[in-house]
């Protein structure tokens, strides 16, 4: 099954969220910027890769209000995250170009009605040189703010037929102006001070744009989204899907009384009491939800350091250095990096927040977080766990942070054709109230009303998928584990952290359906690799079993920074999918096959 290079994965897909990159010399390829890998590239992992329907929709504002020849856009859902662009552009730019840098807003027209053009269809774009493309390619990454690409697709069709329009105001313009000039306190040359402001026409709480009067609960209300949506997924019912996904999050509401049954035995007592769909955000991407939820921190307690703790979502690491006054780094993530926070807090150092994921990728390894939260209520920081490797039903890390984070685009969809993100806030948490209020004035639903149909219909039977992953995903990583060929399996059943792990998994939760894997020599991993008949490209959680050369794909500039972390860069990742157990050891034996090929 060795697809095509640069085809959408899955196959025939107009919104996939990866890409086919099928042999280890296609990876390297893509990452030396190599014709006969980029020319044939369709799409890809969207943060990484701007999709071409984004891409006609970037070319067509710079035709009607920019300069084609030496002009590029960049594309959001708003007003402010288009500011947050701008201003981290101003503070890389020489003086003499920085006026070349501008937000054009766009707005539903006029004449439009109400009911013909959903209330969300803002557009925001940042025009920019060309030549400053990378510099507005790294929000576009580490924010996760830019538009979706069915929100690009809407908005092409809108505005070349008139619906969208320029919005027009000097006092606009004028603050627009200062947005991008304005605070630069913590503002460096490496570190961006983007806190959001009091206010703004955007700002919502999650419950104020839902609309459930007349609803009814439980199953009569998965029936009710069911009977509007109908096939032709109309989106002028799309807050009732956000409703439904952030109630499933909470543990409220899954698509019928099976799997409802199936998460109250999951959740027991060991679910926060409290917890509702109000203490739910949703956002447009993973790192959407990361990168604002390090805002609302600073929003709410003022702005200091971060802490990155466990080698991360290399995104992650970059938004705390990059937008705030630094981030004090702990790759390793061990004890002996605890020990040395704890005397620098003795010592007086003070911390916004401590930003970890459970179980951390690629490595699996989980961090003592008993003892991170004992650190953070004895010196006053908060703790922001990202969750979406080890997801909801497998573990309940909810208890020891003040927020969990998670892509919804990854298990919790599964088909990879959707992105989203989530945070929850701890309901008992030391700065619930706080986060609460920030959240309130702050918060932007910038989850475009499609996509969120399609999370939410996605997401219906994500419990049953799980419990199939984890029982596939043990038995194939013990398949390896008994393997003379293979060098290490990392999985959070066999790592050494897995005491840290069981303290948080729930009783009938398992331990996920991602892996990595190493072997004695590249030449091995290669073999192994290019041998393993599955889906070939980025992200991770889908229906189906996907693989990358992890390492590769995420630090092909940094090899050495990782490789000094303990992340080889011939680590090879699996995400494990929906297949047959006994079709999936066979492709597995298969490229053990070639691996044993190569040592004779």
């Amino acid at each position: 099954m060795l697809q095509d290079i640069g085809g959408a994965v899955p196959p025939n897909t107009d919104h996939a969220v990866s890409v086919s990159l099928p042999t280890w010399k296609a990876n390297v390829g893509y990452e030396e910027g190599e014709p006969w890998v980029v020319s044939k590239m369709q799409c890809g992992y969207p943060r990484f890769f701007i999709h071409p329907i984004i891409q006609e929709l970037a070319k067509e504002v710079v035709q009607r209000y920019g300069n084609p020849d030496t002009e590029s856009a960049m594309l959001f859902p708003s007003s402010k995250t288009a500011q947050i662009c701008c201003t981290f552009m101003l503070l890389r730019l020489s003086a003499d170009e920085s006026h070349r840098v501008r937000v054009v807003d766009f707005v539903p027209s006029p004449r439009t009605k109400a009911e013909s053009v959903n209330v969300t269809s803002h557009l925001s774009t940042v025009i920019y040189p060309k030549e400053y493309g990378p510099v507005a390619k790294q929000v576009w990454q580490h924010t996760g703010n830019g538009v979706s690409s069915r929100r690009g697709q809407f908005c092409h069709s809108a505005l070349r037929d008139g619906f969208l329009v320029e919005k027009k105001s000097a006092s606009a313009d004028t603050a627009a102006q200062r947005m991008c000039k304005g605070p630069r306190r913590y503002q460096g040359k490496d570190s961006v001070n983007g806190a959001f402001r009091t206010g703004g026409a955007h700002a919502s709480t999650p419950d104020s744009s839902l609309t459930t009067s007349g609803v009814p609960d439980g199953q009569e209300y998965i029936q009710f989204i069911e009977e509007r949506f109908g096939r032709n997924l109309n989106t002028s019912l799309a807050d009732q899907a956000k409703l439904a996904v952030r109630r499933r999050i909470a543990g409220v509401l899954t698509a019928d009384v099976e799997l409802s049954e199936a998460l109250e035995e999951k959740f027991g007592e060991g679910r926060v009491a409290g917890l509702t769909e109000s203490d739910v955000f949703l956002f447009p991407t993973g790192m959407s939800s990361i990168f604002n939820s390090h805002q609302m921190l600073m929003a709410a307690r003022g702005v200091m350091k971060s802490i990155c703790f466990g080698f991360p979502y290399i995104d992650t690491l970059k938004t705390l250095q990059k937008w705030g006054p630094g981030c004090l780094f702990y790759g390793q993530g061990s004890s002996e990096d605890l020990d040395d926070l704890e005397a620098r807090l003795d010592n007086g150092e003070r911390f916004l927040a401590i930003f970890t994921e459970f179980p951390g990728n690629p490595l699996l390894k989980s961090p003592d977080l008993k003892r991170i939260r004992l650190l953070a209520n004895k010196y006053n920081f908060a703790v922001v766990v990202d969750e979406t490797v080890g997801n909801f039903l497998n573990i309940n890390v909810l208890p020891c942070a003040d927020i969990v984070v998670s892509s919804l685009t990854k298990i919790f969809s599964g088909d990879s054709n959707v992105m989203g993100g989530s945070a929850v806030l701890n309901p008992h948490g030391r700065y619930y109230s706080s986060l609460k209020d920030t959240f309130a004035r702050e918060y932007e639903d910038n989850l475009w009303a499609e996509d969120a149909v399609f999370l939410e219909r996605n997401s219906r039977d994500f419990v049953s998928r799980i419990e199939k992953i984890n029982c596939t995903t043990e038995q194939i990583t013990e398949m390896l584990k008994g393997s003379s060929l293979v060098k290490n399996v990392y999985y959070p059943k066999c790592n050494p952290s897995r005491p840290l792990y069981e303290a948080f998994r729930h009783p009938n939760g398992g331990y996920g359906g991602l892996f990595s894997v190493t072997f004695f020599s590249t030449d091995e991993a290669v073999a192994f690799f290019d041998h393993l008949e599955v889906h070939k490209g980025p992200s991770l959680g889908t229906n189906f079993t996907l693989s990358s050369p992890y390492t590769l794909l995420a630090h092909y500039g940094e090899l050495e920074w990782a490789s000094s972390f303990g992340v080889e860069f011939d680590l090879v990742r699996i995400s494990v999918g929906l297949e047959d157990l006994s079709d999936l050891r066979c492709l597995v034996q298969r490229a053990l096959d070639a691996v044993a090929k190569v040592n004779a």
